[in-house]
């Protein structure tokens, strides 16, 4: 059976990796003003990050339409796929995976003898990329559809996500929290610590200084259950690596880094940096 998988670009899979993957990325728009830009298509992160700090207006982003997945599922199928499975960003953060469902569901009969299974990953970048990379090896070894999804849904729910923030101004202008709490933070310069929790973003706590926040975040991945995997998506390479030092003090395995892509980065804000925690058991 020949298995092919999509995503879109809040997995922050860097292009030439998702092409050797053979995972197929519809990307979600990101706004500056009136500028628009297919995310990582027309803006890649380094670009993304250099207008947030020169533009006078927050960015917007924008979910894909139903007409791009139709595209992208109609040439998986005359590619020769037997299934496809379409994962994609919290279904409580964005309309996303809803555009994908519209998609499958409004497809040519002549197309609809293929299963499409589209999964809300309650989930964000690497803790969808992470998954993904497993299902394209599983695919490759000629598993089941159905068997993939299960064990796609069954890291999704052991995945755990701890980002620090450098303000909460951008996830209060996406709604994410309440004003009232956003100006209390950012007046007293706080460095926020947020999970996502069932998909939605939930404040955790809230220490005066980054390297604090780092320490704390090591703390709770510390006192987790045994992990399989971690890894760090991060808006730069700086916060990575200072969020991975505390990190190395309690966990000695491989720890993979992911850039945080403009979509993530519009609603978190530069400066951004997330643990991302695949638990060995629930």
């Amino acid at each position: 059976m020949t298995v092919r998988i999509v995503t879109d670009s809040t997995a922050d899979l860097q292009p030439e990796e998702a092409k050797t993957l053979g995972i197929t990325i519809v990307p979600l728009t990101v706004f500056f003003g009136e500028e628009a830009y297919l995310d990582n298509v027309e803006l890649d992160n380094a670009s993304f990050y250099s207008k947030l700090q020169i533009s006078k207006e927050l960015p917007r982003t924008s979910q894909p339409s139903p007409a791009s997945f139709q595209a992208a599922f109609t040439r998986l199928i005359e590619e020769g796929a037997d299934g496809i499975i379409s994962v994609h960003l919290s279904a409580k953060l964005s309309g996303t995976y809803q555009s994908a469902c519209t998609a499958r569901d409004t497809l040519p009969e002549s197309l609809r003898k293929v299963p499409i299974e589209v999964i809300d990953s309650r989930s964000a970048s690497a803790g969808m990329s992470l998954a993904l990379k497993r299902a394209v090896e599983e695919a490759r070894q000629n598993l089941r559809l159905e068997e993939i999804k299960a064990h796609l849904i069954d890291q999704f729910v052991r995945t755990r996500i701890i980002a620090v923030l450098d303000t909460l101004e951008f996830v209060k202008r996406g709604g994410r929290i309440g004003s009232a709490e956003a100006l209390i933070g950012n007046m007293l310069s706080f460095k926020p610590i947020i999970a996502l929790k069932d998909g939605e973003v939930v404040p955790l706590e809230r220490p005066r200084t980054r390297g604090k926040a780092y320490a704390r975040v090591a703390q709770i991945i510390a006192e987790s259950d045994p992990l399989q995997e971690l890894a760090i998506a991060e808006a730069s390479e700086e916060v990575g690596l200072q969020l991975a030092e505390a990190l190395r003090s309690v966990y000695q395995g491989e720890i993979s880094h992911y850039k945080l892509g403009s979509v993530l980065g519009a609603h978190a804000g530069p400066c951004t940096v997330a643990a991302v925690a695949v638990l060995a058991h629930c």
